[in-house]
């Protein structure tokens, strides 16, 4: 079995959730932790939506809701200091849903201490081993 879904035309399916925005505790500085700042969170994963675009049965695709519930639990559990983990555990926990072959994870934040910026942020790209 290919690690990567079919291709249709040349094309990987995808779906995409963009800018999800939670509250988190995360940072280097103990200023960051102390007060809770908005994380902004995009995902996309890799799939081969045929199935589901000829049942129309959620079972059949990716739960868009279980993507935003992950987000949801990374960016407002456990404090980090780096934003590269919270998008690497984001990615970890997407990658286990079931018909997700790869995804890639966007986290960014406003730093204040680095102000005026609109974001810093990281992307990374995850695969099924």
């Amino acid at each position: 079995m290919s690690s990567r879904p079919p291709s249709h035309n040349g094309w990987v399916d995808r779906i995409v959730l963009e800018g999800m925005t939670f509250s988190g505790r995360h940072g280097v500085r103990p200023a960051e932790r102390a007060h809770a700042q908005d994380f902004k969170v995009d995902i996309e994963v890799e799939t081969d939506l045929v199935r589901p675009g000829k049942t129309d049965r959620v079972e059949d695709s990716v739960d868009y809701r279980l993507l935003h519930a992950i987000a949801r639990e990374v960016i407002e559990g456990e404090p980090v200091s780096l934003i590269e983990t919270l998008a690497d555990r984001i990615a970890d926990l997407a990658l286990k849903l079931p018909r997700v072959v790869a995804v890639s994870v966007r986290v960014a934040k406003q730093p204040s201490s680095m102000r005026p910026i609109d974001s810093a942020a990281v992307h990374i790209k995850r695969t099924r081993a």
